[in-house]
């Protein structure tokens, strides 16, 4: 029993003081950032804006690698799995939060498992309708709601999605039970409110402003306490008197836990560098989103934004009756 017993405390030390090795000498190969979502959307976009500057700063390529499935929990496994070394990251947003609610088992915990780096993004949501909704301003919106509920068409993305999330704080902030009807993505569920299957959609705006700006719908409100710079013209929900209605869609980066902490102030320096470079907000800005502050792009800030997601948009689903699969 001693001999086993040294044996593994010799084989910890041995596989700490490698690890402290590589850590003075990271990164010295190619990085893989994991994408658990599929190739196209605005969150492979993303993930690709923040590998082609980061991997300006610290000298070595970023490979980008979509491994979607399970509202990214496939994706995330992956990475929970790998050696904490720095060369494996995740980039993920609020589904880290609310797969602890969507699944049993999951076979990693999203705070136990996995060393925060910083937030990336911050994405508001806003409330959109058919082009013909009868409402003319913020005002007649929350009347004609109240006074619908189950008439009224609530259109996401399916259980769980930023969409669907943003349907459920409003319902709540507005004391009402809409018809929820879900979709396969946020594409389908757009191209119906476009084509007036679906009354509203409440999403983030890097898919939903193109078509206000194109006049494809209408928007009544951002999902917050502040207008949105995309579409000044728009009022917060917070002016029609609605309260308990702030939700953003943030986007973070995470490494194994046990990663060293050398090798995760690296990538938190260049993920700090890059949330200020001009060309890289410039490419957000034209999603809908927006590069985090320096001070949120750091491991405390996203270590936070990740339990207070926990608590308040997993309790949603809880409260919503949704059970884990």
């Amino acid at each position: 029993m001693r001999f086993r017993f040294v044996r593994s405390a010799v084989a910890l030390m041995l596989a700490a003081t490698a690890l402290h090795v590589l850590a003075q000498d990271f990164p010295n190969r190619a990085i893989t950032m994991v994408m658990p979502y599929a190739a196209g959307g605005p969150g492979d976009t993303i993930t690709r804006v923040f590998a082609g500057a980061m991997q300006k700063h610290l000298g070595q390529q970023i490979v980008v690698d979509n491994t979607a499935g399970a509202s990214g929990s496939i994706g995330t496994a992956k990475v929970a799995r790998a050696r904490p070394d720095g060369y494996t990251l995740l980039m993920i947003h609020v589904s880290h939060a609310t797969n602890v609610a969507m699944y049993k088992g999951l076979p990693y915990h999203p705070v136990d498992d996995f060393e925060p780096i910083g937030r990336a993004t911050s994405g508001p949501m806003v409330i959109v309708t058919r082009n013909d909704f009868s409402a003319r301003n913020l005002n007649e919106f929350v009347a004609y709601v109240k006074a619908n509920g189950p008439k009224v068409s609530l259109a996401h993305a399916g259980v769980g999605s930023a969409s669907h999330l943003c349907g459920l704080m409003m319902m709540n902030a507005l004391n009402v039970k809409l018809n929820e009807i879900p979709y396969k993505g946020t594409g389908p569920a757009l191209n119906d409110l476009m084509g007036g299957q679906v009354d509203i959609l409440c999403d983030q705006t890097s898919g939903t402003v193109p078509s206000v700006k194109g006049g494809k719908i209408k928007a009544y409100a951002s999902a917050g306490k502040a207008r949105l710079p995309q579409l000044p013209e728009v009022p917060a929900i917070t002016e029609a008197g609605v309260e308990g209605f702030d939700i953003n869609i943030s986007f973070g980066l995470y490494a194994p836990k046990g990663t060293p902490k050398p090798v995760l102030d690296q990538l938190t320096s260049a993920l700090q560098k890059s949330v200020t470079d001009p060309e890289v907000r410039q490419r957000l800005e034209g999603m809908g989103i927006s590069a985090v502050s320096v001070d949120q792009a750091r491991p405390e800030a996203l270590r936070n934004h990740l339990k207070n997601e926990i608590d308040t948009l997993g309790g949603l689903l809880i409260k919503a009756g949704v059970k884990p699969n």
